[in-house]
């Protein structure tokens, strides 16, 4: 396929459109899951962080030295107790002016270290959730409230602390999991498409096959049942079919009535010149009127072939044709004893075109072959390929010439004028045939005589 053709076509702007449609949804898709997961995770390690602080600010309290002191045996959490285990708690001293601050408790979790947090400004019982490092250079999340110790001077900040990795770790586990599985989800969506598009364009390709029947001759109309979407286009195209046969139907008549007019007259020049035998004028006009009479089945055969080779749905069997044709010439030709040969032809030989273009090319061969053989004239029909088929009439008689078999296939050119003639002629058959994009060709005959050989479009 080229790559025009690859623009042009309807398969691929629909699936070109499918793929992109499914790749936006799917990343949109899948960014606002991870979105949503990462902001659910947080807000439970929020919310339990946030439990552990109260857990930390319940058990505050001023010891006997009036220093504050928290129980860390009544702390549930075992982690507090495990060095750098990722929960950690803190209690700072604000400087009375608020510039700085000073770890008074920690948690024996943070060992020898201690949370260094900048200083803000927050309303004693007020929560403040933020981001920090922590030991060994960990990032932690910390919820740190301020407050006021009953018994102790000054101001307080408790901050208790949370290791990041497990929650980062979870979200990306979170996000491997759904992209494999938005990825899965859009190759089934992808054949989805594919068989979608397979199905919905599938009557296109049934209606182009029978298109292609009624092109090649098997079929006069569009055959098959079709989508409600393709059934009105057929309708069209039958119409169409329906239009341009009326109108050829009214030039054949056309065609009919003219020639009737023009013979009428050459009959009745033809005998008023008979009663008149042997006069010059009456040879004169004897020879000019079969001149126009040749001339006027030239011009209305051809005229009637050009406007009816391409109608479709075109089929004439060659055999009942010519068997028709044999016995009409026995008839013709039956004051010489000629035996008509017909030799393997097969039923199913069909020409692609209408029985009495057939007729008329076949009858003024057998015609021609009659009037020259002395015995024998044979024919013989065969299928050269799926779309051309040759019928050969031969004979032994004389025969022609190499040189003269050119000249035979020009309008007007006869050999023997002695013996009157009958049908179109060579060159017309040789013109019909050329309208069906077929020709005539001339030869030797093996039986000593020519052999016309007639190609045609075939059909199946």
């Amino acid at each position: 396929m080229t790559a025009r053709a690859w623009l042009t076509s309807l398969r691929v702007r629909l699936l070109a459109l499918t793929l992109v449609t499914l790749a936006l949804a799917l990343s949109s898709a899948g960014w606002w899951l991870t979105s949503l997961f990462r902001d659910e995770v947080m807000r439970e390690f929020d919310a339990t962080l946030v439990r552990q602080l109260d857990q930390v600010t319940a058990r505050l309290q001023i010891g006997d030295k009036g220093a504050p002191v928290i129980d860390t045996r009544a702390l549930s959490d075992p982690r507090l107790d495990k060095p750098f285990s990722g929960l950690y708690w803190q209690l700072d001293r604000l400087a009375p002016d608020g510039s700085s601050r000073e770890e008074v408790l920690r948690s024996r979790s943070l060992w020898d270290e201690a949370l260094s947090l900048s200083v803000d400004t927050l309303a004693d019982g007020q929560l403040h959730l933020h981001e920090a490092t922590g030991p060994q250079g960990t990032r932690l999340r910390v919820a740190e409230r301020a407050l006021q110790i009953e018994g102790a001077s000054g101001r307080w900040r408790l901050m208790m602390a949370a290791d990041l990795q497990a929650s980062d770790v979870a979200v990306q586990r979170f996000g491997r999991v759904l992209t494999l599985s938005l990825v899965a989800l859009g190759l089934l969506l992808v054949l989805g498409a594919l068989a979608q598009v397979a199905i919905g364009l599938a009557p296109l390709q049934a209606m182009q096959v029978a298109l292609a029947r009624v092109r090649g001759g098997s079929a006069q109309r569009i055959e098959g049942r079709f989508p409600a979407e393709v059934q009105p286009l057929i309708d069209e195209f039958h119409a169409v079919l329906e239009r341009q046969e009326a109108s050829l139907e009214r030039a054949r008549t056309q065609a009919g009535n003219l020639a009737h007019a023009l013979k009428t007259p050459l009959a009745v020049l033809t005998n008023a010149a008979g009663q008149h035998p042997g006069h010059p004028l009456a040879t004169t006009v004897g020879e000019q009127v079969q001149a126009a009479r040749r001339q006027v089945d030239w011009h209305l055969a051809r005229a009637r072939v050009a406007a009816t080779h391409r109608l479709p749905g075109q089929r004439t069997p060659i055999a009942p044709v010519l068997t028709g044709l044999l016995r009409v010439m026995q008839k013709v030709h039956a004051d010489r004893a000629i035996r008509w040969v017909a030799t393997d032809i097969d039923p199913a030989l069909c020409f692609a075109g209408e029985a009495q273009d057939l007729q008329e090319m076949l009858g003024n061969l057998l015609d021609n072959a009659g009037r020259a053989a002395r015995q024998v004239v044979r024919v013989e029909a065969r299928r050269l390929d799926d779309r051309l088929l040759v019928i050969d009439v031969s004979d032994d008689g004389p025969g022609i010439a190499d040189a003269q078999r050119k000249a035979v296939l020009q309008r007007g050119i006869r050999l023997d004028e002695s013996t009157p003639g009958s049908g179109l002629g060579l060159a017309i058959v040789d013109d019909l045939a050329q309208l069906y994009d077929g020709r005539v060709t001339l030869g030797s005959s093996s039986l000593g005589g020519l052999q016309a050989s007639l190609s045609l479009p075939s059909v199946g």
